[in-house]
């Protein structure tokens, strides 16, 4: 149950925008990846997004929030998920969920922006579920526009 919440915080909070909910799901040294399938099956570590400390994911609210506000197109997007794997992994659990991500640009026009999975590593501390590790591995190479939210 712990898993499912915080996986609903977490598309709750990139679907309403909201950075600082969706920074508040990750562990203090929490990371987030965003890589394209063909780089992580090559082992290819070059990635669409790469927050690899707590110092980045704050980092990664801040340049949305403040330093790109009014610079891009902004859109709208819808998270849907389907969890396949749940299994215990050192005081955490390690969980895979399938994840399709639509977009509505601000012309009214809606596409699927991205598909994958997500490789997920959660702590269950006592502080609550948060991502020690949120690797989100797109099946599509491209997007049909410019990333800037996290998937």
């Amino acid at each position: 149950m712990q898993v499912d919440e915080l996986q609903m915080k977490y598309l709750a909070a990139l679907d309403r925008h909201d950075m600082k909910a969706w920074l508040a799901c990750f562990a203090e040294e929490g990371s987030y990846v965003c890589i394209t399938r063909e780089n992580h099956d090559a082992g290819l570590p070059v990635a669409l997004m790469l927050d690899d400390c707590g110092a980045r994911l704050r980092d990664r609210v801040k340049f949305i929030d403040e330093v790109w506000s009014g610079t891009f197109e902004d859109y709208a997007t819808r998270h849907f998920v389907q969890r396949i794997e749940c299994t215990s992994s050192d005081g955490g659990v390690k969980v895979l969920t399938n994840f399709m991500v639509s977009y509505t640009n601000r012309r009214g026009g809606s596409d699927i922006l991205a598909t994958g999975v997500y490789e997920d590593e959660i702590d269950l501390g006592g502080n609550g579920a948060r991502f020690r590790l949120k690797r989100a591995i797109m099946d599509t190479v491209t997007t049909p526009r410019y990333l800037v939210y996290p998937i």
